[in-house]
């Protein structure tokens, strides 16, 4: 294992997103390299402050009252009434961070898929919703997909290419089941959403930004491919020629 390679794997490890082969790798390769071996340290000790620290703030106890005051008693709506309404802001804007879609973009079906999309991507980065089956093994992904979706997704292992394959979920965009097949780089995920039927058949691989976030979808052996993350967009679009020019190779070996 390269220095490089270790790079990409040293987070995962932390996280606990390698099956036992890649660990003994980079466990074998920190203990022999100072250099990796300090950074997986780093990572460890980083780790450690994250959860024991205080992170959250709560509001004082002077606020509501704060709030009584500068809201007149007899005017306008009553003070409960406002305070339900800071409340139900309160969770618009937590569904909307969370990926729930109150406002749909574009208004096609084209506009609606990849706002879903966005919105499957961002559920995904809740605890425990990223992956239904956590392996770095194509082998194990790939077949987990059996049975549960009417396609067979290209599960495509680019660790070596600095993309490491995390896992796969089952998912749901415009109300079908699609495969999700998720990959990491650096501390960015990348969810690689594989149907069919849905969208255009493109000739060339297209490149979206959607709420913020990069989409490049392109059509291959008559499925849909739709690789959405924060990942800058020339990263994700070596992501998306890596895995094409792999997947190429795998279907000809």
């Amino acid at each position: 294992m390269t220095c490089d390679e270790a790079a990409v794997l040293v987070h995962a490890l932390i996280d606990g997103e390698l099956d036992a082969s890649h660990i003994r790798d980079v466990e074998a390769h920190t203990a022999s390299c100072a250099r990796c071996g300090a950074e997986l340290a780093a990572a460890r000790e980083l780790q450690k402050a994250l959860r024991g620290g205080d992170l959250r703030h709560a509001a004082p106890a002077s606020l509501r009252s704060r709030i009584d005051r500068a809201v007149p008693a007899q005017t306008g709506p009553s003070r409960r009434a406002l305070l339900k309404g800071f409340g139900l802001g309160s969770l618009v804007t937590a569904a909307a961070a969370a990926g729930v879609g109150f406002v749909i973009i574009g208004g096609n079906r084209d506009g609606l898929i990849l706002n879903e999309a966005v919105s499957a991507h961002l559920r995904s980065l809740q605890a425990d919703h990223l992956t239904d089956v956590v392996s770095t093994d194509q082998h194990t992904v790939k077949p987990w997909f059996n049975g549960r979706i009417d396609l067979a997704p290209p599960v495509i292992d680019l660790t070596a290419q600095g993309f490491t394959l995390i896992g796969g979920r089952l998912d749901f965009i415009d109300g079908k089941p699609v495969a999700a097949i998720v990959y990491r780089r650096r501390v960015h995920v990348i969810n690689l959403f594989v149907m069919q039927g849905m969208g255009a058949v493109l000739p060339q691989p297209k490149l979206q930004v959607v709420q913020g976030f990069n989409i490049l979808r392109w059509t291959e052996l008559g499925l849909n491919l739709m690789a959405v993350s924060d990942l800058a967009q020339d990263e994700l679009e070596e992501f998306q020629s890596k895995f094409e020019t792999a997947a190429k190779a795998a279907r000809t070996s």
